[in-house]
């Protein structure tokens, strides 16, 4: 049952005009309330009204009557309305309730967002129905472009064209979905008779209600016009791009199509910058990680190396760091493939291999345009690699990212890419190796007693583990039910001390490395796993998850 939270009303305006003409929705729900000689409320931020609440009616009817329903004692319902002027509404409510209500009013901003929890909750339940309702429902408010705000074409104009096609209203609805849910990746692909729509939520793919089969063809098509793709040939690998305002947002799309055994699967990465962190301070790391990796930029000339899989936040965390080195007094320039965000006052360069464009063409031609901090989007080959640290060398800070497993692995790495030994003992100031691991939903998570079994499984001592409680997901309206709610980064980070410089020097045995950093004070990516355990910002799962085989 809800615990209403009554609110005191103050004078308000005497006539309907001057209730009406209130922009406020605080104060318009004080002054209606008065007028009606109601109690005015306010709804707590995480509720959502139970499903025997609602009367048998879908949500769809307490949206249209803007009506919450609050809690039901003695066959009697309390319901919150956010336009109480609207007597046919009420009378419609009180018809689906069995004509005993007890009327209250709450702002209209906090009825909506209640009752949109409420949609999510019965959407899940019920997939087949949510895309009925894209499929008869209105456009949703987006704007999409293909390069510019001056090329921009509203999506809204788009479906008045195709006359009300329903597969703009989907495609609509699909970047909607994935902005409000946050989702990095939008994935839609072609099964054997259906069609599956998958979001990345959090480093998940969760399933949502797909279109038909039948018009999969039709979807993929919309998206190649938006991403200014040929929608004639389905035979070979398209990539593309555009931008989308919706949601008081501006966001950039990059799409992947696929042909595949079934029809064509298309993968769209959402490019929000608002994810950008602001700077170092706001990665979440340890004290040690940050100070060192703090060190390493401030540093006038050398190489900075992050690694990690694919997905694992690479760009970002460099990113961060342009965003401390960028100043007026600096020229930054990157080579990146793709650029995925555009940054101000940072000169960013495309790969385009097609066209003889590599890294290492673009790094030869950074070094003559007086840079002071160059950013290599991947070193991928000894050409880009031997540039790369040469450039370290006289008198450039250079960022980029490697794959290798963990930070000691970068020394045999680039050893293996034919850099002498001496040479990367002479340039490499940090290397840095990291995972995302998924926040455990804060409104949810629960206390749960440590499971040394898998603790042992996983090679990780138990002692730091007694006494303390951590906790698990359990899955609420909040986090769409999967009990996690974002993702943070884990790291660890290898500054090039004079010791570690030595052990380069000498052929970088990954092992000696190793455990000299540690005797450092290097704090593995295992053990920063079992820091944000401990700290109660994730689940031993989901830690173990991304590092349980480091």
């Amino acid at each position: 049952m809800a615990k209403l939270h009554l609110i005191k009303p103050s004078r308000a305006p005497r006539t309907i005009d001057e209730i009406r003409a209130i922009s406020d929705p605080s104060e318009y729900a004080l002054a209606a309330a008065d007028y009606f000689s109601l109690p005015p409320m306010t709804v707590p931020p995480s509720f959502v009204p139970e499903a025997g609440l609602l009367a048998g009616r879908p949500v769809d009817f307490w949206m249209k009557a803007k009506a919450l329903p609050m809690c039901r004692v003695a066959g009697r319902s309390t319901v919150a309305f956010a336009d109480p002027f609207d007597l046919l509404a009420r009378e419609e409510v009180a018809r689906a309730c069995g004509g005993s209500v007890w009327a209250v009013v709450a702002p209209e901003s906090e009825v909506v967002d209640a009752l949109t929890r409420a949609k999510t909750r019965e959407d899940a339940a019920n997939p087949a129905l949510a895309m009925e309702n894209i499929m008869r429902g209105q456009e949703a408010d987006v704007e999409v472009s293909t390069d510019t705000a001056a090329n921009a074409d509203t999506l809204d104009a788009s479906a008045d064209a195709a006359g009300e096609a329903p597969v703009i209203r989907m495609v609509n609805t699909m970047m909607i979905e994935a902005l409000k849910t946050k989702a990095s990746d939008i994935h839609f692909e072609a099964l054997e008779k259906t069609s599956r729509l998958r979001y990345r939520i959090d480093g998940a793919l969760v399933d949502r209600p797909a279109p038909p089969k039948g018009l999969h063809n039709a979807v993929v098509s919309r998206i190649k016009i938006m991403s200014n793709l040929d929608i004639a040939e389905r035979r070979k690998p398209q990539d593309g791009r555009f931008k989308i305002r919706a949601l008081k947002k501006e966001v950039d799309v990059r799409v992947s199509i696929l042909p595949t055994v079934h029809g064509e699967k298309v993968v769209m990465r959402i490019l929000d910058k608002a994810n950008l962190a602001p700077g170092l301070s706001s990665l979440g790391l340890d004290d040690y990680a940050y100070k060192a990796m703090k060190f390493a930029i401030d540093q006038p000339h050398g190489i900075i190396l992050v690694t990690g899989p694919t997905g694992s936040g690479k760009t970002t965390t460099l990113y961060s760091c342009l965003q401390d080195l960028n100043k007026p007094d600096v020229n930054i320039v990157t080579a990146e493939d793709p650029v995925e965000y555009e940054l101000e006052g940072v000169n960013q360069c495309h790969v385009n291999v097609a066209q003889g464009l590599t890294f290492a063409g673009i790094l030869r031609s950074v070094l003559r345009q007086d840079p002071d901090i160059v950013l290599v989007g991947e070193i991928r080959d000894n050409e880009t690699a031997d540039i790369a640290v040469k450039a370290a060398l006289t008198g450039h800070l250079v960022l980029s990212t490697l794959h290798t497993n963990d930070a000691c692995g970068v020394i045999p790495r680039l050893i293996d890419m034919e850099i002498p030994p001496f040479l990367l003992a002479s340039s490499l100031i940090l290397a840095q190796a990291q995972r995302l691991f998924r926040r455990l939903c804060p409104f949810c998570r629960t206390p749960v007693k440590p499971d040394f079994e898998l603790l042992a499984a996983n090679h990780v001592d138990p002692k730091p583990f007694e006494g303390v409680e951590i906790f698990g997901p359990v899955g609420c309206p909040k986090c769409h039910g999967t009990g996690y709610k974002g993702r943070g980064a884990m790291m660890e980070v290898l500054p090039i001390s004079a010791r570690i410089r030595g052990i380069v020097e000498k052929g970088g045995n990954a092992e000696l490395l190793r455990a000299a950093a540690m005797e450092e004070g290097m704090v593995t990516l295992k053990e920063a796993g079992m820091m944000k355990v401990r700290a109660g910002l994730t689940s031993l799962e989901a830690a173990f998850a991304v590092t349980g085989g480091e």
